[in-house]
Order: C-alpha cells, then structure tokens, then sequence
C-alpha cells in the first residue's frame, strides 16, 4: 500500500491534480482548475464528519453555476464572469461532502457554435461527444470519478458511449436546473458521468429521487428497441448493439423485440421544433444586445421564431405528451427497454456527434443510462442504453446493475 502524509480527502484531491497535471495538455477537458479553493475545501472535510459524498471529487460542466469560478458558457460573451453562489445542484454535492475541483469544457451554451477542445482519452484525434465533453472525458480519463453534465438533446448520453463510460440522465425535472444556462425549458435536465453504478446512485440519493421499487431480479424483462433510425448506423455500431442484445440472452436474461412504439418516428421533427422555438426564447436578448458576439447558430434560433409557427409548437407538444403515455403503456411489463445510444463509434474531430439516437427519450422525459458494454472499430467504445418510464429512475439503475451482474457472471 502506498503511504501518503495527506489526510483522506487531501490526498484524494492530491490525486485528481497530479493525474489533471499530468494529462489534461491532451486530454483538454477542464477550462478551469479550482487547485488552491479544492485543497482548502479538503482540508476543511478532514476534519469534519463525512457525508454520504464525503471527499469525491467532482468536475462540472461550465453551463453550471460555482461560487467563485469562471461561468465561460464557452463563450466570449461571459468571458471573466465569475458567479457569487453555486448552483442548487452543485451546493447539494458540496453538502453531501464533494470537493469541485473545478469547470469542464462544452460546446457553447451546451448547445451549437464553438465545439469544446475535449479529446476523447481512448483516441484524442476523436470526440469526446458533445455537448459535455470534457465532463465524459475527465471521468474517462480517471481525472475524477464523477462529473456533472446536461442534456437537451443527447449531450449526457452520446458522449458517455463514445468514452466508454456510465452516464445518466434522470427523469426531467427531478434535480433543479437553478443556475444553469437555459436551453429548452422543456428539455433541459442535469444529468451526470461516473465510473460505476454505485456512484450514479448515490447521486441519485444525494439528489433526493425516490428509491427504487423492489422488482423480481431473478426475471428480468428487457425490450429491444432499434428505433426506425437503425439503417442509418454504422455497421460496427449495429454488430455491438446486437452483440449486447444476445450476450443479455445468453445471461438468462429474457429480450423482447419491439419493433416499434406509438408516436414515435416523429418525435426527433418534434424535439427540433420545441428545440428551435425554446432557444429562440433563451438566446433572444443576447441576439438582441450583443449580436456581433453571438455565434450564427444562435441568431439561427432566433429566427426559428419565423420558422416554426406557434401551431406547430403546439402540435410538437401535444405529440410529445401522447408518446409519453403511448411509450409508458407500450412496455409495460418490462423491466427496461435496451437502445442504441449512438450510432457507433466517436468520430474524429470535435463534433458533438449524431443526437438522433438520444433526442426521443429526451422529450419523453424519460430516465436514460449509458452501459459500457461494447467496442466497434479499433477497440473504441460504444455504448448502449438502458430506458424507463418517468420517475422510475433508481428502478432503472437497479435493472442496469442487475444486467451488469448478470452479463459478469456469465463472463461475457
């Protein structure tokens, strides 16, 4: 065993510090490295008594609130803003006992223009996935073992498959979204990266979601969805998604086709158009004060006033409420419904990837967690999702860890 002169919580941060120094020149996921208030916020836990969080370090992504650390939105428009409080969301961590060691990369606003600088720690000439790219790749990279991101459209979920990592994205509006930038009110939702079930639920805990209803382990039911996207995956993403489905068999773990669920092929046309007149709302004032420094994506939302008239709005609603019902209904008597989280592999560059894949569960509302189960093409990692009905959220990560209980045991 190591010995080391730090006391606990010291020596944890210590740690994260000495691996952000070490690789963060490639890795890139971290816009602000908080060292001297994480060691200070250390030192203070040593000597006090622990939380249910007690000495975790965490990163969060920089569309969130923390005292006292740049608020970049990776934008120039915020360059040197600096909030007095945290985030709901961030001061429940701290709470709990979380160190924040500081602010990770995103795509502006979380949302289009600039790309985060974030490499994806498996092949830095690739993707971390977007919108919380350095979030996925500070925990893929073992910078920290948990980190806040955000999802409007799959940015929680695509980039935990392209990094090989847990991601999950609760039910809408289940932790508060106070202090952090907007979106898509209808959409947004905090979500979060870890390095293994255990943490994703005592986040869960942390953040006061109901605890799971007890469900027969030994019969589990999975579904397995391929959405009517799946000719549009690459073939390595296609053969790690079909190897999943029958490595679950295998386990003795029952797999239902579904071949298709109530208002569902549309639901990415009707995410955009809610999307689109949302961030019209949201990015309206700064396309009005300080045009010259917005980005042209975001004058584009601005104009999706013109484009999407208040009755399509409404019709993108209404189809969206009749889906949640239609889906909940559709896989009752399921444990959890298996998907694609993207559609293979984290393509070279910095784009945020494809969200068509992630984008449906998104305004259903429902719970979502990325399972590293999977590899494709020169070993890369490609996950798989894992989806439930509103509100069933520790339920869910309950079936996920049973799954991947079940899939160990069976060595596959």
């Amino acid at each position: 065993m190591v010995q080391t002169p730090y006391a606990p919580v010291t020596a944890n941060v210590h740690a994260a510090l000495q691996r952000i120094g070490g690789r963060d020149a490639l890795v890139r996921a971290w816009l602000h490295v908080d060292d001297a208030g994480a060691l200070a916020a250390a030192k203070a836990l040593d000597q006090s008594e622990p939380g249910p969080l007690h000495g975790v370090c965490v990163g969060v992504k920089d569309v969130i609130a923390v005292a006292g650390m740049p608020l970049t939105h990776n934008s120039p428009l915020f360059s040197g803003h600096v909030p007095s409080e945290d985030a709901p969301c961030v001061a429940t961590l701290r709470a709990a006992g979380a160190v924040i060691i500081g602010k990770t990369d995103t795509t502006e606003f979380a949302a289009a223009g600039r790309n985060a600088a974030s490499a994806n720690p498996h092949d830095t000439a690739r993707t971390p996935g977007g919108s919380s790219a350095g979030s996925a790749a500070a925990v893929a990279d073992g910078h920290v073992p948990l980190a806040l991101a955000t999802q409007t459209g799959g940015s929680t979920i695509r980039p935990a498959s392209f990094c090989g990592i847990h991601g999950f994205k609760p039910s809408w509006g289940l932790v508060s979204r106070e202090g952090v930038k907007t979106y898509a009110n209808s959409l947004d939702t905090v979500g979060w990266y870890a390095r293994d079930l255990d943490m994703i639920d005592r986040v869960c805990d942390v953040y006061g979601l109901a605890s799971a209803e007890r469900f027969d382990s030994s019969r589990l039911r999975i579904g397995v969805f391929r959405t009517p996207w799946w000719d549009e995956m690459a073939p390595d993403g296609q053969a790690a998604f079909d190897s999943v489905s029958a490595a679950m068999a295998r386990a003795g773990i029952e797999t239902v086709e579904i071949a298709g669920l109530p208002e569902f092929a549309h639901l990415n046309d009707d995410h955009r158009a809610i999307l689109f007149r949302e961030g019209a709302a949201a990015f309206l004032a700064l396309a009005r004060a300080r045009p010259d420094l917005l980005h042209a994506d975001f004058h584009l939302r601005v104009d999706a006033l013109a484009t999407y008239s208040d009755a399509r709005l409404r019709e993108a609603h209404d189809r969206a409420a009749a889906a949640r019902v239609g889906f909940e209904r559709a896989i009752a008597g399921l444990d959890a419904l298996l998907a694609p989280s993207a559609p293979g592999i984290a393509p070279l560059g910095r784009s945020p990837g494809e969200p068509r894949f992630n984008q449906p569960w998104t305004l259903l509302h429902a719970p979502v967690i990325n399972l590293p189960l999977a590899r494709g093409d020169a070993g890369m990692p490609i996950g798989v999702s894992l989806v439930a009905p509103r509100y069933d959220d520790r339920r869910l990560i309950a079936v996920a860890r049973e799954v991947e209980l079940r899939l160990a045991a069976a060595s596959i």
